[in-house]
């Protein structure tokens, strides 16, 4: 028989249950005031029309914004992981290359960076790569001299020196985030490889790295949604992303308000949906290894 009151008395216990299971201080307001911000600019864009022109013509350089961010960060990733690499060498020379590129790009503002390498250093490989074509030359290698002696710097488009300019530039963050995460791994466990017969790339390859580049994803992460922020300073070099034909909508139609609020919501949109993305990679990477 059951007693009166205890299905109340039961109905409250799990009312307080499940109030105590949410944790309202923990909730992400702040992400649910990005989505607003996103959703209320978004109704702007839709019901206005100089916002939606505005949008309009932006929107035309979100494919070179995602192609820079893209192939730079790839590119970056190799150099990164090869910097870091030799940034605990054994090889003193190696070591010391290394650490010269790390500190030089480190010590130079990101936009001088950009402006130097893609008007500076890539002018100057290009000049490398016809002197090494005139040696083959000189030395009668004329078919295999002819693509080295027949480039020109105008051959190079400035998207292709952006990208460049990304990669070398966050190469070196990335390089000690390699370091750091190779370094975080116990020694033992490169003793322990090495007993069983690996030689030293080996047990780098099989058993650090897998180890190293889990523990510093999150960081590759950020880096990565960094690097799409910092590709608008490739508009510098009239590379005609989003920041670029932004700049140019404003320069003609005078509209400051409208291309810019659009510009920056449409970044905000990339970059939390970058990072939404980033984070269920993660995730998806730490299940694959516990399982």
């Amino acid at each position: 028989m059951e007693l009166p009151g205890t299905k109340e008395l039961s109905s409250t216990k799990q009312n307080i249950a499940i109030k105590k299971s949410i944790n309202w201080q923990d909730f992400p307001w702040w992400f649910v005031g990005l989505v607003l911000v996103v959703i209320g600019t978004g109704y702007v864009i839709i019901t206005q029309e100089n916002f939606r022109e505005a949008f309009g013509f932006i929107k035309a350089g979100i494919s070179v914004t995602l192609t820079t961010t893209i192939f730079g960060f790839i590119f970056a990733l190799v150099l990164g992981l090869l910097a870091g690499l030799s940034r605990i060498s054994r090889s003193v020379f190696l070591r010391n290359l290394a650490t010269f590129y790390v500190e030089f790009i480190r010590g130079i503002p990101m936009l001088v960076l950009i402006i130097f390498i893609a008007l500076v250093g890539v002018p100057a490989l290009v000049s490398l790569i016809n002197q090494i074509g005139a040696l083959l030359n000189n030395a009668g290698l004329t078919a295999l001299a002819e693509p080295f002696t027949n480039m020109n710097i105008r051959d190079v488009p400035m998207n292709i020196r952006a990208i460049i300019a990304l990669s070398v530039t966050y190469g070196a963050f990335l390089a000690e985030i390699f370091r750091a995460g190779i370094q975080s791994i116990d020694r033992g466990q490169m003793e322990a490889s090495r007993s069983q017969g690996m030689s030293h790339w080996q047990a780098m390859r099989y058993v650090i790295l897998p180890q190293a580049i889990r523990n510093v994803l999150p960081a590759l992460g950020n880096d990565f949604v960094s690097m799409l922020k910092d590709s608008s300073l490739v508009s510098i070099l009239a590379v005609r992303d989003i920041t670029q034909v932004a700049r140019l909508y404003s320069g003609h139609s005078f509209r400051y308000a409208e291309t810019y609020t659009t510009l920056a919501i449409l970044y905000l949109t990339l970059t939390v949906t970058l990072s939404l993305f980033v984070k269920s990679l993660e995730r998806r990477y730490q299940n694959n290894v516990q399982s």
